[in-house]
Parts: structure tokens; sequence; C-alpha cells
């Protein structure tokens, strides 16, 4: 009897393959890797190559490090300056945002106060900050045409509240709070040592989604700041490319600016292939539980 049964639970356990799901999926990584293949395509190309060959594949030479150098020394190397300001702005703006929404998740998931869920709904209500209204806030404080007039607004993820908030209240059990206030710690130290250890794959994710909203934000920099060395590669590239548009491509500015863009992408490419250590560690953490 156990001969009989066995064939069919071992056909059970094997996982079934949709062919329409896996093409669909494949379709899909097309779609999200081809733009970067144009790039490193296109970053390989001078100028007049860039018009006069094919946009997937490579042609009319390989033109990479002189395109680099050209990046680099443009505009006495201003460049650097603009990733540089990027990299400040997006790493403050990405850790005290993922942090604060860590510490504001952790208190709406697992303290009991009065107006919680008013208060909740009203921080999810403000998803959307105005920019007018912010840059008049800031203007009348002198903070506009400064590094802080992009890094303030930033700090506040209601979306990252949230997150935190639901993964907070999944993955830190009532338990181990209580274990750790009776043995006297207070509210900071087991938000520290017990509930930001177990939140550490949200926190980082919450990182992730901001690092990536600050380093391709265009808008409030570009309202915020009037300063062409405080500007962040967004709006640099973006100044170049209309000085491209209005020569009409007279002057080498395309294959800078399409070497310039595939520069700015490689560290958010490496952060995602750094940080993601830190989810599947977590979340095979998080799956051995009583």
């Amino acid at each position: 009897m156990t001969s009989n049964t066995t064939p069919a639970s071992a056909s059970s356990s094997t996982p079934r393959r949709s062919n329409v799901l896996t093409l669909v999926m494949l379709a899909c990584l097309v779609y999200f890797l081809l733009p970067l293949f144009w790039l490193v395509v296109s970053a390989t190309k001078d100028n007049g190559s860039l018009f006069s060959t094919f946009g997937l594949w490579f042609g009319g030479g390989f033109h990479l490090f002189g395109n680099l150098h050209d990046v680099f020394t443009y505009d006495g190397g201003i460049y650097g300056r603009w990733l540089l300001n990027t990299a400040l702005y997006a790493g403050i703006s990405s850790v005290g945002s993922a942090f604060l929404s860590a510490l504001g998740g952790y208190a709406f998931a697992k303290f009991r106060f009065p107006g919680r869920a008013l208060l909740f709904s009203i921080v999810l209500g403000s998803i959307m900050v105005l920019t007018i209204p912010t840059y008049l806030l800031f203007s009348k404080i002198g903070l506009v045409n400064t590094p802080l007039a992009v890094i303030i607004p930033m700090l506040l993820s209601p979306f990252g509240i949230y997150l935190m908030r639901v993964y907070a209240d999944g993955a830190v059990p009532d338990t181990l709070l209580d274990a750790a206030r009776m043995d006297g710690a207070g509210a900071l130290r087991t938000f520290w040592q017990v509930g930001f250890r177990l939140m550490l794959p949200g926190f980082v994710t919450v990182l992730l989604f901001q690092l990536v909203a600050s380093w391709n934000n265009y808008f409030l920099p570009l309202i915020m700041l009037n300063n062409p060395k405080l500007y962040p590669v967004t709006i640099g590239l973006a100044q170049w490319q209309s000085q491209a548009s209005g020569l009409g491509g007279a002057h080498a500015l395309f294959s800078i600016v399409v070497t310039g863009s595939l520069v700015s992408v490689l560290p958010l490419v490496a952060a995602f292939l750094l940080l993601q250590r830190y989810w599947q560690s977590g979340l095979a953490t998080g799956a051995v539980k009583d």
C-alpha cells in the first residue's frame, strides 16, 4: 500500500511549470532590460554614430573611454560635482527617511495611544507633498538654493511609514517586546536592540525605494536650486540635453549626455546588488518561527 501512494505523492510535490507564465516573465525581462542595453550600446558611440547606426547594436567604433573623458572634463568637470551632490542628497535622504519610517512604523504598530488611527490617516493623506508651498516656506527661512532644500522634504515618506508599520506588525512579536521591558529596557533601547533588528529587511526595502526616488528626483531640485554647482545629475544632464538640442547637435553633447546617464545608473545597480543579501538573510530568518 505504501508503494501505491509514493508515486502519487511524489508527482503532487513536483512543481508545475507554466509555459505561458514563463513567456510572460521573459517578455517583462526583455522590456525592462532593453532600455539599459540601449544605453550601454549608445555610450560606446560618438556623436555622429548615434544618428547614423542602428540603435540597438554597436557600430561606428568604440568610443566609450573617450565619452567618459568628455563627461568628466566638459564644462570644467562639473559632472563629478553633480554626481557627488546626487550621492549626498540621495544618501542622506534615503537613510534618514528609512530610519524615520522605521521609527514611525514601529510606533504605529506596537504602541496604543489616543488618536493613533487619525494620525496614521493624516500621514497617509500626505503622500503628495506640495512643492510650491514647500518652496514658499523654505524661502521664508532662507533654505532655498541650499542642499537642505532638497534633503529635508525627502525625509518624510508616508509610504515608507505605512510599509514599516505593516512589516513591524508581522515581524516583531509582542512577546519579545514584553520580555525586553521586563528586563528593564526602555522604549528606545527595545526598538534599537529588538525591533529594528527584526525590521531590517523592511528597512532595506524602504531604503532602496527612497534611494531610487531621491537619486532620480528632478522636479524638487529644479524648483529649489538655481546654482549649477548644487545641481544633481538629473538637472545637470537635462541642462546639457537642452544645450545639445539648441545647438542642433553641432556640439558633441548628445554622446556625453548618454554616457553621463549610463554612469548615473551604475550606483543604483551597485546598491541593489550589495543590499539584496539583507533581503535574503532577513526573509530566511523571519521564515523560521515557532
